[in-house]
């Protein structure tokens, strides 16, 4: 890695060379006035965080006359064949952001910049190790992991405090049995109280399992499943052990046996669940830690809720409930520099500029998230117990590379495969047998056709 005082050395001379002798072109290859020109696309999309980052464009661009940054607006909805096509054409945008999750057939493909050469050391000492795995590929780094959010409990305060039960932490969350366990105690709790919603239509959770994969995965690494396994000739398998089946066997019972989670919201999204939660039809919700910025603008007055861990562990081998460390994956927000751009070292003077700690947590609290930066994750105003960022801050320590990040195939078994399974899984329409077959047979010979 480049000393930071190094690689600004080399811009300073950069620039100067530009203004004092010009430079010719357009586009991204330099102006008339011979300032160069960066293409951002960003996919913020929220008021606050469209704002904050924006407004650090404006900063960069006052403070940098000769490296002038042009926000380009993209969206989540498009963004792979968006960039696919803007890689295959040549007219992909300098600083790309994105997803973890996304970027394994870019990184593959060769249209993203290795950034090891390239990033400052503050930056690469400053995020840890284990968020630099979401976006490694091989042998190269092909993103700056920035933004991550955990999954969470967003409750309803007031039944939770009348119900007695006992109320979890980062530090001493819920097993999953007791999470079980405790949802059929509040549901009973809940059908015995006077309110509009019939007794028969109130449940402690509500699961939006609309798209049931990431969530199914992910929240499963805190029991101790991987699903994919990569052998020593590099290839992944599926396999599906005890540790991967915690999580969607407690689901299932809390839709079907026990009662206690709606089976009409496994359809939905997490913004379709929130007016139940607000009408005394839901005690709680599982959603990402980012939900809560919805929760404030669309909460009647009077509503009073918290932030809760997501269970973790499955209270096996003696450990006690609540003793296990709240894992999960997850795969962070991203920001990678395109392959073909002619001006690398300038987009890395960028990105540095953009990640400092005090803008890394400008845009976190502007996309209600967690900063994957040491530094900008201390800032205290992240560690406060309104709006439940201290439970999410707790968290972080625990985020994990959610386990289909560099599994090539992954995308089509996410689509083929996973999300029908265990969509009819949660549902009731098959069994355990059938879910494990069709996760592993037919799950790896998709996988297969990726690594012939």
């Amino acid at each position: 890695m480049r000393r930071p005082k190094r690689l600004a050395a080399l811009a300073v001379a950069a620039v100067l060379a530009l203004l004092l002798g010009g430079c010719s072109g357009g586009g991204t290859d330099g102006a008339r006035d011979g300032r160069i020109t960066l293409r951002f696309q960003s996919l913020a999309w929220q008021d606050e965080s469209v704002r904050a980052t924006k407004e650090l464009v404006k900063e960069w661009n006052a403070a940098h006359p000769g490296i002038r940054v042009e926000y380009v607006q993209g969206s989540w909805d498009s963004v792979h064949d968006q960039l696919l096509t803007s890689f295959e054409g040549g007219e992909a945008p300098d600083l790309i952001h994105d997803a973890s999750d996304d970027l394994a057939d870019f990184a593959y493909g060769g249209h993203l910049a290795d950034l090891r050469p390239l990033l400052p050391d503050r930056l690469t000492r400053d995020i840890p190790r284990r968020s630099w795995d979401t976006a490694t590929f091989g042998d190269g780094v092909y993103g700056v992991p920035f933004l991550q959010e955990p999954r969470v409990l967003i409750a309803d305060k007031k039944i939770l405090d009348a119900s007695g039960v006992r109320i979890p932490t980062a530090e001493r969350p819920w097993s999953w049995p007791e999470f079980r366990r405790i949802s059929g105690e509040l549901t009973t709790f809940m059908r015995k109280g006077q309110g509009q919603v019939p007794a028969k239509g109130r449940f402690a959770v509500a699961w939006p399992l609309k798209d049931p994969v990431s969530a199914t995965l992910n929240l499963g690494l805190s029991t101790g499943g991987r699903l994919f396994h990569r052998g020593t000739d590099g290839k992944v398998t599926v396999r599906f052990t005890e540790g991967d089946a915690v999580v969607p066997d407690t689901i299932r019972r809390q839709v079907v046996a026990d009662r206690s989670a709606s089976g009409a919201t496994l359809g939905m999204g997490g913004s379709d669940t929130l007016p139940g939660l607000f009408g005394g039809k839901y005690a709680m919700v599982p959603l990402g830690f980012s939900y809560r910025q919805q929760i404030i603008q669309q909460a009647p007055e009077g509503f009073e809720w918290t932030v809760l861990p997501a269970p973790a562990g499955d209270g096996a081998a003696g450990a006690g409930e609540g003793a296990a460390e709240p894992a999960q994956g997850v795969s962070p927000q991203t920001l990678s520099i395109a392959r073909d751009s002619p001006h690398k070292k300038e987009v890395a003077l960028f990105l540095d500029f953009l990640l400092r700690p005090g803008n890394m947590v400008r845009l976190a609290k502007g996309d209600w998230m967690l900063p994957t930066g040491t530094a900008a994750l201390a800032d205290p105003s992240l560690h406060t117990a309104e709006h439940g960022w201290a439970t999410g801050a707790a968290l972080a320590r625990g985020l994990r590379p959610a386990p289909a990040q560099s599994v090539r195939g992954y995308p089509e078994w996410k689509d083929k495969v996973a999300t029908p399974a265990l969509q009819e899984y949660y549902s009731g329409a098959i069994d355990r047998a059938e879910l494990e077959k069709r996760l592993v047979r037919d799950g790896n010979r998709v996988l297969a056709r990726y690594q012939r």
